[in-house]
């Protein structure tokens, strides 16, 4: 039985990796920055599963709960790092507490997660690590360059990692979304809308499952020959 930990569980793209491992019987592991938060996925998924608060800004706390997941969950085999912020703006008006915040948050995050939990799967000889990139990191946006920054930081992240731990049994890739329909997409008026839809080829926003389909795929024994990858799902918006 799988055992997997999933940042940003709360979220529209988090929350429907969590049902779908649910529904495999998977033992999860939710993380949230906040308590109440935190308790509304108690809520939602019950007592069958792990609850921790892990702030990405509270460097100090953070690797303590992360020492104690490792110490608890030894036989965790799948990390889902999918948690990830914005705070959007012109670089030019950019303040440095915004990169360095999202850069935390974003792509440090990552490292701290994976440097601490990685031991017990080298030591299992089992795992799959996936992170959730962003169609953008390739792409590039305007007025995102720290998040753009974080998101393409972590590409190379966990292909170099993937160049490490590929020998020990332990798979490492990168999913990259496009527009998937969220609270985000949800606040567009029709014609913000049209305006994306015209650069999507399936003329469509993506849906929070298809994210969760791919996830638990290279969670699975069927992609074992898949690693390193940066695998994009994005409509056909962006073909690289």
């Amino acid at each position: 039985m799988e055992k997997i930990l999933i940042t940003g569980a709360s979220g529209g793209i988090g929350s429907s990796i969590a049902d779908k491992f649910l529904k495999q019987n998977s033992t999860m592991i939710l993380t949230s920055s906040s308590i109440s938060t935190l308790n509304n996925l108690k809520e939602k998924y019950g007592s069958d599963h792990y609850y921790y608060v892990l702030n990405f800004n509270d460097s100090a706390n953070f690797e303590i709960v992360l020492k104690k997941i490792s110490e608890e969950h030894p036989d965790l085999n799948v990390i889902v790092n999918n948690a990830g912020i914005t705070d959007d703006s012109l670089l030019l008006r950019m303040k440095v507490e915004q990169w360095d915040k999202v850069i935390q948050a974003n792509l440090s995050s990552n490292f701290l997660i994976v440097k601490s939990l990685l031991p017990n799967m080298i030591k299992n000889k089992v795992g799959n690590i996936i992170g959730i990139s962003s169609v953008v990191a390739i792409s590039g946006n305007p007025g995102q360059s720290n998040y753009v920054a974080s998101k393409s930081g972590m590409i190379g992240f966990y292909k170099s990692i993937a160049l490490e731990v590929a020998s020990r049994n332990i798979n490492v890739n990168i999913i990259s979304p496009g527009f998937i329909i969220s609270p985000m997409t949800d606040k567009l008026n029709e014609k913000q809308k049209n305006i994306i839809l015209e650069k999507i080829p399936m003329k469509r926003f993506g849906k929070p499952n298809e994210i969760a389909d791919l996830v638990y795929f290279l969670s699975s024994d069927q992609s074992r020959y898949i690693t390193g990858q940066n695998i994009h799902v994005n409509g056909g918006m962006l073909m690289v």
